[in-house]
């Protein structure tokens, strides 16, 4: 069972994961969390110093979140087919938000690695772990000749999450889901998928 400090903490970190995630990193204050919670500033320097505190704890939770989602739908029968489901998971879960929000570690890396190196680092860390995974799963597809062999798996994965990014953020922009489903689409051709 829970103590009461952490489930405080819990409603702190959602409150703000939701904040971040929707009006930014920098735009979103202390008296914003403060409405969002339904608690006084104290409570919430009781559990965190500060906002960085705050942004640093949710980046670690979606991080850890994420990672264990693409562990998930990056399986399947063959490599080819976890590329696939990590497709139509990545649309589902923002087709489930509305587009609203859109993609933690995009709008992170737009957002707050121009003036602060220790989140950039946390971003950039995020990224490469995300691109070794679908390295990893694009180079099985391409053993499998289940995709093209031409361009090597690190480059097809940086391509993949790039146009995934992309189109999330067209999608987000228009709130329509077609921007996501045409650049998964264009993915499917260029990286020749046959599952």
């Amino acid at each position: 069972m829970k103590t009461k400090g952490e489930i405080t903490r819990e409603k702190i970190l959602e409150a703000a994961r939701g904040l971040f995630n929707t009006k930014g990193f920098n735009a979103t204050t202390i008296s914003d969390l403060v409405e969002a919670t339904g608690m006084q500033k104290g409570s919430l320097y009781f559990h965190f110093s500060g906002k960085d505190a705050i942004a640093r704890e949710v980046f670690k939770e979606a991080t850890d979140e994420f990672m264990k989602f693409l562990g998930k739908v990056l399986g399947g029968d063959n490599p080819g087919v976890g590329l696939e489901n990590f497709f139509r998971a990545a649309l589902d879960k923002h087709l489930a938000t509305g587009f609203v929000g859109g993609c933690i570690f995009g709008n992170a890396a737009l957002e707050m690695t121009d003036f602060d190196p220790e989140f950039a680092g946390m971003v950039d860390r995020v990224f490469d772990e995300w691109i070794d995974r679908v390295a990893l799963v694009v180079a099985g597809a391409q053993k499998g000749g289940q995709i093209r062999t031409d361009i090597n798996d690190e480059a097809l994965a940086k391509h993949i999450i790039a146009t995934i990014e992309g189109g999330i953020m067209m999608s987000r922009l228009k709130k329509d889901e077609r921007p996501m489903r045409e650049c998964l689409d264009t993915l499917r051709i260029t990286l020749d998928l046959r599952v």
